[in-house]
């Protein structure tokens, strides 16, 4: 099955600050209606990237189309493009309906309607009244979403639009922008540092390092096929260990996630140590076991299948090997997989 077409097209954008490059070729197709994550550490360049989007930068090289117009020194108004700030940016003088009308040209009673029918989209219908001092967090969050739809853009731009926040409200508002954004069918492109949100909201997630495109593809892809070891060790976690420990190359790096790790019966070959730590996450945990040497990992199993303390034996089902010794998160390149393998790592969240 052939790709859809491009309607939103970045190609090979490059942005400078005082000689330190913050952006460094990046091209990315987002398909109309797509929702696209832009995810990746501190300093990965995604949020210069969205402002280069909204025309709040201009690039020193590259070029960016919409439809086939090419934007790329066009004026943010010019752009027709909505943006959902990570402070929302709502005015607190007024209230709820004036917010949202604020960009619209037109007035009176054909801006009145534009006005109810956004905020019926973001589950807000009524609350044109309603001072915006008086709403939640989440319903801040959608005023803003519905002002930035109320002039009909051709792209939405979100800037880490969740991470004002707490985590229940947040999961619960994450559902709502998805459902909104769904029903509005705008293509759509969001930063964030959280990987659960990347994958819960982004139709694909671009993970940017130093500037650079990592990788692009679903959630499915980046965890289980990662093109580079700094999406293998940024996305999910893994235990990082010398390939030549579980049977690689010497010189190679191999990287196991917890849940690929099992805890072993006698017999058989298979690493030894003790676990020094449980950690609760709910109907699982993640046992920390310290096989000596330094080499420290965990193993992600069923709450009660062993106890601190206890010197268990640890299978692993599944490795991924990269040339090079960086550890995940910090390059290497090549990779392979190979399934039913026994290993051990030093264990840390990526």
């Amino acid at each position: 099955m052939s790709a859809p077409p491009s309607y939103l097209s970045i190609h090979n954008i490059t942005k400078s600050f005082d000689g330190t490059v913050a952006v460094d070729g990046l091209s990315l197709e987002v398909a109309r209606g797509e929702i696209l994550a832009l995810l990746g550490p501190s300093g990965s360049g995604k949020t210069t990237t969205l402002r280069l989007l909204a025309g709040f930068e201009s690039p020193d090289a590259g070029a960016i189309a919409v439809d086939g117009e090419d934007v790329t020194r066009q004026p943010p108004a010019a752009r027709r493009f909505g943006m959902v700030f990570q402070h929302y940016a709502l005015f607190p003088h007024l209230d709820v309906g004036a917010n949202v009308a604020f960009g619209l040209r037109a007035r009176g009673e054909e801006a009145a309607r534009r006005v109810r029918e956004v905020l019926a989209m973001v589950d807000l219908a009524g609350y044109e009244r309603r001072p915006v001092s008086a709403l939640s967090g989440g319903q801040q969050q959608r005023v803003a979403l519905a002002r930035s739809l109320a002039p009909s853009p051709r792209i939405l731009l979100l800037d880490e639009p969740l991470s004002n926040l707490d985590p229940a409200l947040r999961e619960r508002t994450r559902r709502e922008l998805r459902r909104a954004i769904r029903q509005v069918g705008i293509t759509t492109v969001f930063v964030t540092h959280e990987q659960e949100e990347a994958f819960d909201l982004g139709d694909r997630i671009a993970v940017l390092h130093r500037g650079r495109l990592e990788q692009v593809g679903t959630a499915d892809e980046l965890y289980d096929e990662p093109a580079t070891a700094f999406v293998a060790g940024f996305v999910g976690r893994t235990a990082a260990l010398p390939g030549e420990r579980v049977g690689g190359r010497a010189g190679t790096t191999a990287l196991v996630r917890p849940e690929a790790m099992r805890f072993a019966a006698d017999g058989g070959t298979a690493l030894e140590g003790v676990v020094t730590e449980r950690r609760f996450v709910g109907a699982q945990a993640f046992f920390t076991v310290d096989a000596g040497a330094g080499v420290v990992f965990e193993v992600q199993a069923p709450l009660k299948a062993v106890r601190v303390g206890d010197r268990v034996r640890v299978a692993v089902d599944r490795v991924l090997y990269w040339e090079g010794t960086g550890a995940p998160g910090h390059g290497g390149t090549g990779s392979r997989s190979q399934e039913g393998t026994e290993a051990q790592g030093r264990g840390g969240t990526a």
